[in-house]
């Protein structure tokens, strides 16, 4: 990347998480205390309220699911209308948009990292299993990166020609996050035996999940993933990526046109 990219980039970068946080007292902070607070109102509602999912260390649990949950649905909110919220930019300055929805995308990976650096301390204090697993959590983190990489990029150029997707995506997020398995387990998943088949559609028809599952195997049960999972997470999170990035080069040429 030329010198002059990486300062644009680190620019719109800087500008991304400024805005989010202008005018508030605890900044930065934020990113913590409002998962720390869904957090807490799911632990009161699931185990004390119904008691519907008997778990140990239940909070550390919800924190793993949610530290990719935030990123993933964080990330292509904003990079879908990125190019179009930074539409005289691009119309009059010659540089590589992509740096446009990465950049957004990047922005939300600020609350994901805070909750990282809380979880893996806390994996290694209190997970009765395989500490080791956490040798394969790099590996992991970059397959999730790839898979919200190639989404980012994808969106983001897509809705610069049909402009419902950013709608979409926002009407989608919420039932889009009780079908991936956050609050709960597939172990416990009351269909779960008398309809397996639902349970490999929940898994890999909805593509996030194995890249929670695996996330809660190396951070919550000290287990090492399946190779399905792991095969899954690869082919799919570089997949994204290479399928995201030929998309946007495909159709960015016309893109200060549309805008």
């Amino acid at each position: 990347m030329a010198p002059h990219t990486r300062e644009l980039f680190a620019n719109l970068l800087r500008r991304e998480v400024r805005g989010r946080y202008k005018g508030s007292w605890l900044g930065v902070v934020w990113t913590l205390i409002n998962p720390l607070v869904a957090m807490l109102a799911y632990t009161l509602v699931f185990t004390v309220l119904f008691a519907a999912v008997p778990m140990p260390r239940y909070p550390q649990f919800l924190l793993v699911g949610q530290a990719f949950w935030l990123f993933f649905s964080g990330a292509i909110i904003v990079a879908s209308s990125s190019l179009i919220g930074n539409a005289d930019l691009v119309k009059k300055v010659r540089f590589p948009r992509q740096i446009v929805p990465i950049a957004s995308m990047a922005s939300q990976a600020l609350p994901a990292g805070i909750m990282m650096a809380l979880l893996i301390p806390a994996a290694l204090i209190w997970n009765d299993g395989d500490r080791l697993t956490l040798l394969l959590l790099p590996f992991v983190l970059v397959c999730g990166i790839a898979l919200v990489t190639g989404l980012a990029l994808a969106l983001s150029v897509l809705n610069v020609y049909f402009r419902d997707i950013e709608h979409i995506l926002n009407a989608l997020i919420l039932p889009w996050f009780f079908v991936t398995p956050i609050l709960y387990t597939f172990k416990t998943f009351p269909l779960a035996t008398s309809k397996p088949w639902l349970v490999d559609v929940l898994k890999f028809v909805n593509f996030p999940t194995p890249f929670v599952l695996a996330l809660q195997d190396c951070l919550y049960w000290g287990a090492w993933p399946s190779w399905k999972i792991l095969a899954y997470i690869t082919v799919v999170g570089f997949g994204s990526l290479a399928l995201g990035w030929w998309t946007f080069r495909r159709l960015e040429r016309d893109i200060a046109v549309e805008l």
